[in-house]
């Protein structure tokens, strides 16, 4: 478990530093803080008193609207140890989607932080009277780390009878991890300790201090942070923490400190190599990439092994299932490029027949009802089941039942197929699938093929409602650096003999770079958007 965990790597690795943060409002690492094994075991415990005189205990939710930080981490260690509940809330989301997370979970505590000298306009959602707030101010020092809760009057309850910890089963929950949002509302989905282990003993085994220098580059409030703490604590190495992601401050940390692997969603990984500094830094020591959190085209994946001179390892999954597929560094060198790979040990996979009469198409409501498995190397719906699997999502049963089949796989809702070689191919989600004169297109299929012309950086297809075909494919392209961008031609006939041609794009969108969503993936709401109020070119 994961204050157990936490014990354990202080007794064993006390003074190494765990986490290195840069100080507020200082851009360089020339003057970092770094967090000891030990101090997150005792700023936590300090921090957990404070919460635990507020009244929180076991069951209750904290709500953290807190970027990636030492707050975070060490609030999240604190909630744990008082048998409470984290609900990580992505401090880049509006305060509209904010207020409707807290709303569904209805926190006992709502911890955030201010922004400069002034509380933004989008903070005061958390400090409207609807919640008990505490408002951190940030720190320079070590000593002044979420002060306001660790300045706990003396003659407040003792330690040992606010810290829950002791209570604490496995089939608790630990974590409530809220979905991107990219198709509605977010949903939060519930992870107790039981799944936490088990995911950290699939990554881990029994190993202890693996050691290492990475980088953490992400929202805490994903998936990948709140379940894989554990086992970075158990590795014993040291995190660089990355508040707000910028490429060039990521290359200056893999030369700088030598690190030998990088880990990030396919997003990261291209806008590193569009750097302009790319070429100036020291790379030599990175040996392995590993890139998740959304599909990596072809194109892309060849050139991130080409260019960082490293393996390339693919991992998928979703925030409901917890853990997925994968590939791994040892596989052939083409399995990373044009799939997902396999299921981990104790992932069982299932690809499903959608609701519709086709089973191409996009699957209809799920309703629970019981769906065949396809036949090998036709579409389907890719469905996993595991014990890292979620609960349920919380405070939803509606969504909850919508999420699993009737015998207890997760609907991730991507599409995909098994190959000749027992690896998954991804074409799609099902929301994003559109319909062309009658016929299916799968936009990450088309990505996949476009991806690999040399002009091409980065290419998102989205589609836009046509008066005689229904629907066609729109190409939006970042070009690549030094390249004239492409012309739709050009697109067409590069790809004219891997896809069907009504597969191909019939009009195109030039653009400096490919938006995001607060999780750092594809927006395709915003580009669909575009293409439907813009005229692009043909």
């Amino acid at each position: 478990m994961l204050v157990a965990t936490l014990r354990q790597a202080a007794n064993r690795f006390g003074d190494r530093t765990a986490y290195v943060s840069q100080r507020p409002g200082d851009p360089s690492w020339n003057r970092p803080r770094t967090l000891t094994y030990q101090q997150l075991d005792t700023i936590s415990t300090e921090i957990a008193i404070g919460l635990g005189a507020r009244g929180v205990g076991r069951g209750d939710r904290v709500a953290l609207i807190l970027p990636a930080s030492f707050e975070y981490l060490l609030c999240y260690l604190a909630a744990a140890k008082l048998g409470a509940i984290t609900a990580g809330i992505n401090d880049r989301l509006t305060a509209s989607e904010r207020a409707a997370i807290l709303r569904r979970c209805s926190p006992s505590v709502v911890i955030a932080q201010t922004r400069g000298d002034a509380r933004s306009d989008e903070m005061n959602i958390a400090d409207d009277g609807r919640y008990d707030t505490v408002i951190l101010e940030p720190a320079e020092t070590i000593d002044g780390l979420a002060r306001a809760l660790r300045e706990v009057p003396k003659n407040s309850t003792r330690a040992s009878e606010l810290l829950g910890e002791g209570d604490v089963g496995l089939d608790d929950d630990l974590a409530i991890i809220f979905t991107s949002g990219t198709t509605g509302e977010p949903k939060g989905a519930r992870y107790s300790h039981r799944q936490v282990d088990f995911i950290t003993h699939t990554d881990l085994g029994a190993a202890w201090d693996l050691g290492g220098r990475s980088f953490s580059g992400t929202s805490f409030a994903h998936l990948g942070f709140m379940t894989k703490l554990e086992g970075n604590l158990r590795r014993g190495g040291t995190m660089f923490i990355i508040e707000r992601w910028r490429a060039d401050t990521c290359l200056e940390l893999l030369s700088s400190q030598r690190m030998t692997t990088i880990g990030g969603v396919p997003a990261q990984l291209a806008l590193m190599l569009q750097s302009p500094t790319f070429a100036e830094h020291d790379l030599t020591a990175v040996q392995y990439i590993i890139a998740g959190g959304g599909p990596i085209s072809p194109g892309l994946a060849e050139e991130v092994r080409r260019r960082f001179d490293a393996k390339l390892q693919t991992r998928y999954s979703c925030t409901e299932a917890g853990i997925g597929l994968g590939t791994a560094f040892d596989d052939p060198l083409e399995d990373a490029i044009v799939s997902v790979g396999r299921p981990h040990p104790g992932v069982e996979l299932a690809l499903r027949a959608t609701t519709s009469d086709d089973t191409d198409r996009a699957p209809a409501a799920a309703d629970g009802a019981a769906s065949a498995d396809v036949e090998h190397g036709t579409v389907g719906e890719v469905c996993l089941r595991s014990p890292a699997c979620m609960r349920s999502y919380y405070n939803d049963p509606v969504a909850s039942a919508a999420a699993f089949t009737a015998d207890g796989f997760v609907r991730t809702g991507d599409l995909g197929y098994i190959d000749d070689r027992g690896r998954v191919r991804l074409v799609g989600r099902s929301k994003e699938m559109y319909v062309r004169g009658g016929y299916n297109v799968y936009p990450v299929e088309v990505e996949a093929a476009l991806s690999e012309h040399p002009s091409v950086a980065a290419i998102a297809i989205v589609p836009r409602t046509d008066p005689v075909m229904g629907e066609i494919g729109v190409a939006v392209v970042v070009a690549r650096e030094g390249a004239a961008p492409p012309t739709l031609n050009e697109l067409r006939d590069f790809a004219a003999t891997r896809l069907a041609r009504h597969k191909l794009p019939e009009a195109i969108m030039r653009r400096d770079a490919l938006p995001l969503t607060a999780m750092d993936k594809l927006d395709r709401r915003l580009l669909h958007d575009e293409a439907t109020r813009s005229t692009p070119d043909r």
